[in-house]
């Protein structure tokens, strides 16, 4: 009988163990609410890639705080591949690079949040980042408490070396990781839309990137031989997904990559860039060097109503309306029945608008919204200008420039 009774005892405790393991819930998916408007800040890869130390990081934080761009809603300074050592130390753990950064990470990110900034890392789901430093795949839990350690506010997790892994999984895992490690991180997943993000990226990440790499140039694709992949220009990332606005919204967003705003493109193109990606509701992530920033390209980012028109509480995506000899007109809903018309120039030479608003009623197949110009009058407000520009009583008419926008606020 005291066998019989151990037995039961024994049988007893271990199916209590199972049980109270199985009760236990793990943190899983993203933190909520943490990017409901898309996220604005600045990207260290566009322009310095691999070569990235603290001093280009303070003087970053600095000017962006000095120059008005952190008042204008640019918060996160985020350091992409090439931080860490190229090995994990004998705990496994990842090893900043002590010559980048030889005050340590966690002086560097104090620094920044100093400034009343926010501070983000790069890593990758595979076992190793695209630039040869150490993956993430096999330590997520030990990599998520790391961050959490350190302090940082973002993670942008790449998509190189993973021969053998799921994608949705993957991002899932590390997703859970940093929800278990406890810290509030931004997580923005960068499997480049080849798995279609999209469809089951919500749960997992507030922001999920839509394309391969960007480059500099307006419509464009740009081969790299050695590694056999292509970048992309502008109007090439704008276009190159259909049908997945509506899949965008608040605290989940289509990425369209870091701006190229300043990067070698003439001013024209820089603003149609800039307001193709407030349109496209686009995480505003600046990506040129701040120490050589012209007045221009300052005055192009810091633009606070198209700023107003990509963080517009509604958190609609736009989309091309209409197109006809290379000008196209886009739209986009904002809350209070407002609308963000932008004309795009698409051609290499100059073209008239003269567009009939009564002809041309909005109608948003995705969410429903609406605009009958013959039922309702808009004020206008050209937001280059900063300007009143009439009403939609009258046609619109104006000269634009190759490669250029117009973008105007419809207030009813």
């Amino acid at each position: 009988m005291k066998k019989i009774l151990l037995t039961l005892l024994l049988s007893s405790m271990t199916i209590s163990g199972f049980s109270q393991g199985n009760v236990y819930k793990q943190g899983s998916g993203k933190f909520e609410g943490l990017a409901m408007t898309p996220p604005m800040g600045w990207n260290s890869w566009n322009t310095f890639e691999t070569n990235i130390d603290e001093k280009l990081v303070k003087e970053t934080a600095d000017i962006m705080v000095s120059t008005g761009m952190a008042a204008a809603g640019y918060n996160y300074i985020v350091l992409d591949d090439g931080w860490m050592a190229k090995e994990r130390d004998a705990n496994g753990n990842l090893v900043p690079d002590p010559i980048k950064f030889p005050s340590g990470m966690k002086s560097l990110i104090d620094y920044v949040h100093s400034k009343g900034l926010k501070f983000g890392l790069y890593n990758c789901a595979g076992t190793k980042t695209c630039a040869g430093y150490p993956g993430t795949r096999g330590y997520e839990y030990q990599d998520a408490r790391f961050y959490a350690n350190l302090g940082i506010d973002f993670l942008k997790y790449d998509w190189c070396n993973t021969a053998g892994i799921n994608a949705p999984e993957a991002y899932a895992t590390m997703s859970n990781a940093l929800k278990t490690a406890g810290k509030p991180i931004i997580f923005s997943l960068c499997e480049w839309g080849d798995t279609q993000v999209w469809n089951w990226g919500k749960p997992i990440g507030n922001l999920w990137r839509i394309s391969g790499d960007i480059y500099p140039c307006f419509d464009c694709e740009f081969y790299h031989k050695e590694g056999n992949w292509s970048s992309w220009g502008v109007m090439k990332i704008a276009e190159m997904r259909k049908d997945i606005r509506k899949f965008s919204g608040p605290d989940h967003w289509n990425d369209f990559d870091m701006m190229e705003v300043g990067n070698g493109m003439t001013i024209a193109e820089d603003r149609a860039h800039f307001a193709m990606w407030c349109m496209l509701a686009s995480p505003l992530i600046a990506g040129n060097d701040f120490r050589k920033m012209s007045k221009e390209t300052l005055a192009i980012l810091t633009n606070k109503e198209l700023i107003a028109v990509n963080q517009d509480k509604l958190g609609i995506q736009g989309f091309k309306l209409s197109a006809e000899d290379g000008l196209e007109v886009w739209v986009k809903p904002l809350s209070d029945g407002n609308w963000a018309i932008t004309f795009l120039n698409r051609t290499d030479a100059p073209k008239k608008i003269n567009y009939d608003w009564k002809k041309n009623p909005i109608k948003d197949a995705d969410f429903g919204f609406e605009a009958d110009f013959n039922k309702t009058t808009f004020k206008i407000k050209n937001l280059w200008k900063n300007k009143e520009a009439g009403t939609t009583k009258k046609n619109f008419t104006a000269d634009l420039a190759s490669h250029d926008v117009i973008t105007l606020r419809l207030i009813p």
